[in-house]
């Protein structure tokens, strides 16, 4: 093998790719790049997507409380309703039968 020759091939493959104004990358060398960003691009989408389900089910448990409390509520005010409805009937009782309807003049 010619030595002269061996240095010539590799000065072109340790240049090649250069162009006036700049370096350009070997494709191979861009896939691996776009790969790689493409790789981190997924990974953060994966990320992202953990995080929004994980505050997706925490808002559906939420939800789910204010609810719970929401129905305990309105059970607590319908048994109050009776209840105060109950003894507004009693009080009127009490008014007609005392003859305090003066007293008495709330309906």
């Amino acid at each position: 093998m010619n030595p002269r020759r061996d240095m010539r091939n590799n000065r072109v493959a340790l240049f090649d790719g250069i162009e006036e104004g700049g370096i350009r990358a070997s494709s191979s060398y861009s896939h691996e790049i776009d790969e790689h960003d493409n790789e981190r691009a997924v990974e953060g989408l994966q990320d992202r997507v953990i995080l929004l389900k994980r505050l997706s089910g925490d808002i559906h448990e939420e939800v789910e409380s204010h609810n719970r409390m929401l129905d305990r509520m309105g059970n607590d005010m319908d048994s109050s309703r009776g209840i105060l409805s109950g003894t507004m009937d009693k009080f009127k009782m009490v008014c007609k039968v005392d003859k305090l309807s003066v007293l008495c003049d709330f309906e």
